[in-house]
């Protein structure tokens, strides 16, 4: 067996499979980040609370009404939608002509009010939740024309190469909807001057509305992702949006194609470094994130202000 590292290929091509499925659910969150702060200028920190209430509407609808995964991925980024549009109306729009702090605080406190609601209501323990057969097993890829190695194989899991693929393809159609479309355009026109974008007739209230719900969206069908995969607990989004948001920090905050491009490399050079260096994967994202800011402070893809 060809050892690399004093490693198995085989192992390090699967922790390299893993770095991509992380850096999958770092796209889908830091895309969501990137456009609710690029077009509504908040930074929702409420995000990693909204992506642990995707995972749990997935569960309920399963256990309460027999609804399957499939319907789940159809069905929760509608409903996150919804609650996205209600916080937005009830409490953001408030402060779009503030500073960024009171959205910070305001999303912070969304934060322990939703956790604290479904620990009550669910408990810490976590629940496990029936990911599709079809998805379910491995797929055996040989390495031999890679290593020249016959008796090298890797299995790779179909449930985080789903993930994975599916990811690519939401990060792709969102960047096209926002950069390559004309509804795109108005929401960046907005943005940078609402003014004269209500001068052509375009509801502007609106159009921030549901950029916020498709920000929630996006999270939520992370959440549903993520339910295949581990145990679903009311403290899942904590864990994951403070990498997040390092992640959105270092491709430039706002930045769609930074967030999608920094979220897939960070997963791969986590990855890497929990091969050659275990002790330092935890850090390694936070360690680029302070010297990227010492070099260029907008980001990697971020503009200067």
């Amino acid at each position: 067996m060809t050892t690399l590292f004093d490693l198995p290929v085989s192992y390090i091509g699967l922790q390299l499979l893993i770095g991509l499925q992380n850096g999958a659910f770092y796209a889908l969150l830091s895309l969501g980040l990137a456009v609710i702060f690029g077009m509504l200028n908040v930074i929702n920190f409420a995000h990693g609370a909204q992506y642990m209430m995707g995972a749990f509407v997935a569960w309920m609808l399963l256990d309460i009404t027999g609804l399957s995964y499939w319907w789940a991925l159809l069905l929760v980024p509608l409903v996150m939608g919804i609650v996205g549009i209600i916080i937005e109306r009830a409490l953001l729009r408030w402060l779009y002509e503030l500073d960024h702090l009171y959205g910070l605080l305001l999303t912070f406190g969304l934060v322990l009010i939703i956790e604290g609601l479904f620990v009550s209501f669910f408990g810490s323990s976590g629940l496990s939740y029936e990911k599709p057969g079809l998805l379910t097993g491995a797929q055996r890829i040989p390495l031999e024309m890679i290593t020249g190695n016959v008796r090298d194989v890797m299995m790779i899991p179909l449930y985080r190469l789903w993930i994975v693929g599916v990811s690519i393809i939401c990060c792709f159609a969102t960047w096209y909807a926002i950069e390559r479309t004309r509804l795109g355009s108005n929401l960046r026109a907005a943005t940078e001057n609402p003014a004269l974008v209500r001068s052509f007739g375009i509801n502007v209230p609106v159009l921030i509305t549901l950029t916020y719900a498709f920000g929630v969206a996006l999270a939520g069908f992370a959440g549903v992702l993520a339910a295949g995969l581990q145990a679903i607990t009311p403290h899942m989004g904590s864990n994951l949006i403070i990498v997040v948001f390092a992640v959105v920090v270092i491709g430039g905050m706002g930045s769609i194609l930074g967030s999608i491009i920094t979220s897939y490399s960070l997963g791969i050079v986590e990855a890497l470094t929990r091969v050659v260096y275990p002790e330092g994967s935890n850090v390694v994202i936070f360690v680029i994130m302070i010297l990227v800011l010492l070099v260029r402070p907008a980001g990697l893809f971020g503009r200067e202000r």
